[in-house]
């Protein structure tokens, strides 16, 4: 399987060439030549070997097969259960639990897989990396714990200072391991995912300091999600159309399950639910992709305005058409919105339905759904519910995404149901923990100077 940008310039890119690039040369983003279809029934397969199975189609002979299966062995040794990402069953709907690594966030997933990846990449090429990446809340502390302790890399992350979780900040800044740097930016999330974009658009920068991509701008981020969708599905059923609901605000999640639909899952509707955030509620409503203010909320990881995966998406909205993106990315770049036409919405209303849950009724939902059934949701999960139950159709079975676990948002859940949700081994004392970060101004620039100063060579 070879590698292309959604901008058309760069083709022909080797799977570990894309997984080393994150971000494509020319600025856009990476995708494979074509999207395999799935033809065996898969069903009887445990996730470890499901992994295996989906990963092969994207990486073809570049890794060895027992490679490839120790390096799947390995990422998720760490997680609490078995089964990876078990599905319970929760009045009346499916929750998929994507928070049983060691972080306690759907991005273990995805990150303990690719900092194994990078690792094993050095170490056959005798080189070294400086890890570069941006966080909402879960990717920072995910990707620290892939990385941390690895030799020949280091990693940066960069979050927004003061609107992230307590408990997420803690995950990140009291790792101990020195090729660890968390970079607390004034201002918002958006802000230091366009610091990250624009460091990767450096092609000198980047290869003097030989940066490599964590967020879901790396494809292997979405490579390695589209496998719970597999295997969430398989979990209830081996037949018959499946809604899945996605809290989201960076659309990696979300696009993961619109590459597995493709693939053959039999997925009827993914439906994107957001926060207060709406930007791409709004899109799949309205056809009009606007930027605006980020709102802070309880379910920080989605106060996002720009979604970084939404360029993929459009890529195969505008039949793979790499010029076409380009200019729709510089109209949005220069006036902060994108529409499409009235037979292009009907293409997304296809695959998508969507909403967002207020702050209200995210508080609400997780009351509710507790008094309900006794089972505590976390605020992004609660969108997502709440969203779902809204959207749904009830002849159908709808599977939501548990993307955290509820411990790391103790006050909303506090507000929502009058208790502390139960802490985890891993959550115990960390509010004592010393704290290591540096605060910087959200400048290109100054995050430059230190990232220049603290690199591996």
């Amino acid at each position: 399987m070879l590698y292309k940008s959604t901008r058309s310039k760069v083709k022909n890119i080797s799977f570990i060439q894309a997984v080393k690039m994150g971000l494509a040369d020319d600025g856009g983003l990476l995708v494979p030549q074509y999207i395999p279809v799935v033809e065996e029934n898969l069903s009887s397969l445990n996730f470890k070997e499901l992994a295996l199975y989906l990963m092969k189609m994207y990486i073809g002979d570049e890794i060895e097969e027992n490679t490839l299966w120790r390096l799947i062995q390995k990422s998720y040794s760490s997680f609490d259960t078995e089964k990876i990402v078990p599905v319970v069953k929760k009045a009346g709907i499916y929750i998929a639990e994507l928070f049983h690594g060691p972080t306690l966030a759907f991005k273990d997933i995805a990150l303990q897989f690719l900092g194994n990846l990078f690792e094993y990449i050095l170490q056959e090429e005798g080189k070294k990396m400086n890890i570069l990446g941006a966080t909402s809340g879960d990717t920072g502390s995910a990707a620290i714990e892939g990385i941390k302790g690895k030799k020949n890399m280091n990693i940066f992350i960069l979050y927004p200072y003061g609107k992230v979780s307590p408990i997420q900040q803690k995950q990140m800044t009291t790792v101990k391991d020195k090729n660890v740097f968390c970079i607390a930016i004034k201002g918002s999330f958006d802000d230091c995912q366009y610091i990250v974009k624009k460091i990767f658009s450096d092609s000198e920068f980047k290869k003097k300091y030989m940066l490599g991509a964590v967020n879901s701008i790396n494809w292997t981020r979405i490579l390695a999600q589209i496998i719970y969708y597999f295997y969430a599905y398989f979990q209830i059923s081996t037949e018959g159309s499946v809604y899945f609901s996605v809290p989201t605000g960076n659309f990696g999640n979300i696009f993961a399950g619109f590459i597995a639909k493709r693939m053959g899952l039999n997925i009827d509707k993914l439906i994107l639910a957001t926060n207060e955030n709406d930007i791409l509620s709004k899109f799949v409503n309205t056809g009009i992709y606007k930027k605006g203010k980020v709102v802070n909320t309880i379910s920080p990881s989605m106060d996002i305005q720009i979604a970084s995966n939404f360029e993929r998406y459009l890529y195969y909205l505008f039949d793979e058409d790499g010029e076409k993106v380009r200019q729709l990315m510089d109209t949005f770049s220069k006036y902060g919105e994108i529409k499409i036409d009235k037979q292009r919405l009907q293409t997304v209303q296809v695959d998508f339905l969507s909403a967002k849950a207020s702050e209200t009724e995210t508080i609400e939902e997780i009351r509710d759904f507790y008094r309900e059934t006794g089972y505590i949701l976390d605020p992004h999960t609660a969108v997502g519910v709440r969203v779902g139950r809204k959207l749904r159709d009830k002849e159908k079975p709808l599977i939501c995404l548990a993307t955290a676990h509820p411990a790391k948002f103790q006050k909303p859940v506090k507000e929502s149901i009058g208790m502390f949700p139960p802490i985890p081994p891993s959550l115990q004392d960390i509010e004592k923990k010393k704290e290591r970060f540096t605060v910087i101004d959200a400048s290109i620039k100054k995050v430059k100077t230190f990232i220049e100063q603290h690199a591996l060579r």
